[in-house]
């Protein structure tokens, strides 16, 4: 009898870790592009270190993880987000979380599991219970103006279910305005007016700083964003805040919402998600 009692207690241990697993879904973009002012286009697609980092820490922890884009397209990785900086100037660990991603397939054109949001809410958003959304550009293309995430992120929202997201990724909260479509072409052509019904309205939150959009402005090569995320998320009366110093880690939690500020922010993102899921 003695010699069962380890083994029921690795059974009984287990089976508590198992029934501590989360069904996360990551929503990603379909877009390799986005549009910018004058006609001109920008490659883009998610930022390697902002889908990777967290996602490995979902997997660790024995987390169960489906990935969804608007279409059901296999997303595209930003070549530049393919740098040693992203990942504290080491090259190992830059190919180790490259690695990560080539395993699952996710980026393949032929064998990503990547399912559409139709395909989501067909499973039912009572599935899954926590969120995830990684930036690069490519969400200001599609997420921003999705009904169908909109519809995700009010079931979300009034669940109180962990919704995280980060860098260009808050702004995807703007698709659960009223009529995403044209609530953002009126704020991409300069309309000042403040869309009414916003879910997220006085949450406070983070995105990508317009200073920091500033810094970068070099890599869209002369383009101009048609709408800034930071400047979208106050129109729709979010409450902004960000860093001190441009590139480095800042994390908000209001509620069920966990936003972080930039590439810097993933990993944070990331832990703070966890430790959610643990409640």
């Amino acid at each position: 009898m003695k010699q069962l009692k380890p083994l029921l207690a690795a059974v009984l241990l287990s089976l508590a870790g198992a029934s501590q697993a989360a069904k996360v879904l990551v929503v990603l973009s379909d877009a390799d592009h986005l549009e910018l002012k004058d006609g001109k286009t920008f490659s883009t697609g998610f930022y390697l270190n902002e889908l990777a980092q967290p996602l490995k820490l979902l997997l660790d922890a024995g987390h169960e993880v489906t990935f969804a884009t608007p279409a059901g397209k296999a997303p595209t990785v930003d070549a530049s987000s393919l740098d040693p900086m992203y990942f504290q100037g080491e090259v190992a660990t830059l190919k180790q979380y490259q690695a990560l991603v080539d395993k699952l397939d996710i980026t393949s054109r032929e064998r990503s599991p990547v399912i559409s949001l139709a395909r989501v809410e067909q499973i039912g958003y009572a599935h899954y219970d926590a969120l995830y959304i990684p930036g690069g550009h490519a969400p200001m293309q599609d997420l921003i103006r999705s009904a169908e995430l909109g519809r995700l992120l009010t079931h979300f929202q009034q669940g109180g279910k962990p919704t995280a997201l980060v860098c260009h990724g808050p702004a995807a909260l703007l698709s659960a305005l009223n009529n995403p479509v044209s609530a953002i072409a009126r704020m991409e052509q300069g309309s000042r007016a403040t869309p009414p019904g916003w879910i997220y309205a006085a949450y406070r939150m983070t995105v990508i700083s317009n200073q920091e959009e500033g810094l970068a402005k070099a890599a869209l090569k002369g383009g101009t964003m048609k709408l800034l995320p930071q400047t979208g998320l106050e129109q729709a009366g979010a409450s902004y805040s960000s860093n001190s110093a441009p590139w480095t880690p800042y994390v908000v939690t209001d509620r069920e919402l966990i936003t972080g500020q930039n590439p810097a922010s993933a990993l944070q993102v990331g832990q703070a998600l966890l430790e959610r899921l643990k409640k």
